[in-house]
């Protein structure tokens, strides 16, 4: 995220972390070279469009500000194309909100990047949540839940049709008497919520569409998912949940008439390693030592409305505190040895946020079969190069080429040359 404190408020504080550079553009491109050196995917930038002001009263803006609780942050867009600049393969999934955004000015500026990235480029859908991003691009309040949905859903056929169907597949010729054939460009649709006409400014990128993330954990948001995801973050502290997310998302697919294939699924791990496992549990005590516990407890009110200032520092919110706190807690007892009869008092559960957020954790050394060889490799699970230049084809790895599957609806929607 564009901030100095994505999931480990305080951390900025620590002499080997950068994040407090994240207003300068080596930051970013340093990032993006080691990314690709490692053969990483892609580097996924998340955001916000306000304070998380939950944790010690609605429209608190001071709790997240010593710890830089992801506030402040700064547009992800802008930083894309000098990363781009330095490398070939590595991809850059982007978040943009389909609540406050306009559709055409959106989609103008995802198809600009995905020219100057040469298809690296892919969208991350969210419907935004927050009280204060509301108002801050001048509503009242928020938009109700299961209505972003919708929006959401009419949102992206706009989009599909500004970037599939406005401009036939050959109208861009560029001979020695036109750069576009006349008749081969033609307006869109407008819909309820969204009255773009089109036809989209910008001409035929490689990927038409960028690639699609999303993570809708609720039931409207699985829906929407199926529909239009290519790629799911998937919430889960352990294995067994998250195998059963997975099939959920393969049957919702099926029923959305969706190949379950397409939609690629990625679950969420914190990792530290070190050359034993004394020191890397001494680097974890180590980064506990810089959190913001502060932060860890806004973050939590923004991510579930619940205000945990409200709650006694000596209750047990194992048993008695708000069920999203309760879940967390059972998911962590669960999957962290030893804290199976600890009792999970405030500052416990803030310290179980305080680095990395509320994912599984593996703390250890790394194993190799021998020096210099990763283990994953070894194993022979992960690559070892890119297998082709866009993020459609890295991330389906199915040969198929840099445009939306057959079994996507914003397929439906392209002009073909024929």
């Amino acid at each position: 995220m564009s901030t100095p404190g994505h999931l480990a408020s305080g951390l900025w504080r620590h002499p080997r972390n950068r994040t407090s550079q994240y207003i300068d553009i080596e930051y970013w491109t340093d990032l993006a070279r080691i990314l690709e050196a490692g053969k990483f995917h892609g580097l996924f930038i998340a955001d916000v469009l306000g304070h998380y002001g939950v944790y010690r009263g609605a429209g608190n803006i001071d709790a997240a500000l010593p710890g830089a609780a992801q506030f402040p942050n700064t547009d992800p867009f802008l930083p894309i194309t000098a990363m781009a600049a330095v490398t070939k393969k590595l991809s850059f999934g982007v978040t943009a909100s389909t609540t406050y955004e306009n559709p055409f000015l959106l989609a103008r500026r995802f198809a600009t990047l995905d020219h100057l990235t040469k298809g690296r480029i892919a969208w991350n859908v969210v419907t935004s949540h927050l009280e204060s991003a509301a108002t801050n691009v001048g509503l009242e309040t928020q938009v109700p839940h299961d209505e972003r949905y919708k929006m959401a859903d009419e949102y992206l056929i706009a989009t599909y049709k500004l970037w599939e169907g406005a401009w036939r597949d050959d109208a861009v010729i560029k001979d020695d008497k036109q750069y576009t054939v006349p008749g081969r460009v033609r307006y869109v649709n407008p819909g309820k919520y969204f009255k773009t006409a089109g036809p989209l400014t910008t001409e035929p990128s490689i990927q038409r569409t960028p690639f699609i993330f999303q993570a809708g954990a609720s039931s409207s948001g699985k829906a929407f998912a199926t529909k239009h995801a290519e790629c799911m973050f998937l919430i889960g502290m352990d294995p067994k949940t998250v195998r059963k997310t997975v099939e959920d998302v393969r049957k919702q697919a099926v029923e959305q008439g969706r190949n379950p294939n397409t939609i690629k699924t990625i679950a969420r791990i914190n990792i530290i390693v070190d050359d034993t496992d004394e020191k890397a549990h001494d680097k974890y005590q180590e980064y506990l030592s810089y959190a913001d516990l502060e932060g860890s407890l806004t973050l939590f009110g923004g991510w579930t409305g619940t205000d945990l200032s409200t709650i006694n520092d000596d209750e047990d919110l194992k048993f008695t505190g708000p069920g999203a706190i309760q879940s967390m807690v059972s998911s962590c007892s669960a999957t962290v040895p030893g804290t199976e009869n600890v009792k999970w008092r405030k500052a416990r559960v803030a310290r179980e946020l305080a680095i990395g957020g509320p994912h599984p954790k593996a703390i250890g050394s790394p194993y190799h079969y021998q020096v210099g060889l990763p283990e994953l490799r070894a194993r022979g699970v992960f690559w070892d190069d890119y297998s082709a230049s866009t993020t459609r084809e890295n991330y389906q790895g199915d040969g198929r080429g840099p445009r939306l599957r057959d079994d996507h609806p914003g397929s439906k929607y392209r002009w073909r040359a024929d």
